[in-house]
């Protein structure tokens, strides 16, 4: 009999890439997870994975059966979560999946404001995923700024800047904006092309014929804000502004960049209510901390 636990291993390894990733991620060592994934394929009678320099990548089998173990996996947390909301009519934990400058920005000061009956929250980052990959991979709710189609439903939760950020003695440093067609003449440093301040920039860059040349790429928000401290070039983020920097909105003929954020939610979720509650009220704190939503 397959257990639910080295189902979650498989699909756990296929995310991460690698063993070793995954063993931390799962806070189990590596052998023990070679282990159980060896006994899996031995109890499916398929082989799942293609192990080769240390990296395991699914083969044609894992690949069809992932996303069936997903969908056991899902189902499995449905039935614990309704189990819970049944005994004690509440949600009592709530995984929330988002972007890593909506999780800085947004999602932690939020959690810094629940009490202690609303329910636990757990969260993991998902930078350029959709909502369904994002609630497929677990979550309860997800943030995201690709709109979702039914089964899932969706809240608009802000409409956020897109910052040039440079630094007090650059020229533009006592200017409010600054153009897309100007910008693009600095020497850019942006996060990982997965971030939605790059997507969203990127997007508006094509729609304008415009692109840039030799931009520094940063592991994140705050670390393409360290380098525009540094004197590095203009960081283009949407995280708040870090450093001392002066922060420009960035006029395309559409209006200011911005990244539009929408929290979804599975409409056949136990808790469906619970999570469109919490949704409104992730809603509200950020038309509070931002004006805008």
């Amino acid at each position: 009999m397959v257990e639910l636990r080295t189902l979650q291993y498989f699909v756990q390894t296929v995310d991460a890439g690698t063993v070793t990733a995954a063993a931390d991620r799962l806070h189990i060592t590596q052998p023990g997870l070679s282990r159980q994934l060896r006994q899996l394929e031995q109890e499916l009678g398929v082989e799942l994975f293609h192990r080769t320099g240390g990296r395991l990548t699914p083969t044609r089998a894992g690949q069809a059966l992932l996303p069936l173990a997903q969908e056991v996996l899902a189902r499995a947390d449905a039935l614990r979560v309704a189990a819970t909301y049944q005994a004690q009519g509440r949600l009592d934990r709530i995984t929330i999946g988002a972007p890593l400058t909506t999780l800085r920005d947004v999602v932690a000061p939020f959690i810094a404001t629940l009490d202690a009956d609303d329910p636990t929250p757990e969260v993991f980052q998902a930078d350029g995923q959709t909502a369904a990959e994002v609630l497929g991979r677990g979550a309860d709710l997800a943030m995201t700024s690709t709109p979702a189609r039914a089964p899932y439903e969706t809240k608009p939760l802000a409409v956020l800047p897109v910052w040039a950020c440079v630094p007090s003695n650059h020229r533009w440093a006592r200017r409010s904006r600054v153009s897309l067609n100007d910008l693009v003449d600095e020497r850019l440093i942006l996060p990982p092309t997965t971030f939605t301040s790059r997507i969203s920039l990127e997007t508006a860059l094509r729609r304008e014929g415009l692109s840039y040349a030799d931009p520094v790429e940063a592991a994140d928000g705050t670390v393409a804000q360290a380098l525009a401290a540094a004197g590095r070039g203009v960081a283009v983020v949407s995280d708040d502004p870090q450093f001392d920097l002066h922060p420009l909105s960035i006029r395309t003929t559409d209006g200011p960049l911005s990244v539009r954020l929408v929290s979804a939610w599975d409409s056949r979720h136990p808790a469906r209510a619970a999570l469109a509650t919490i949704a409104t009220r992730l809603s509200q704190f950020v038309a509070t901390r931002y004006g805008s939503a």
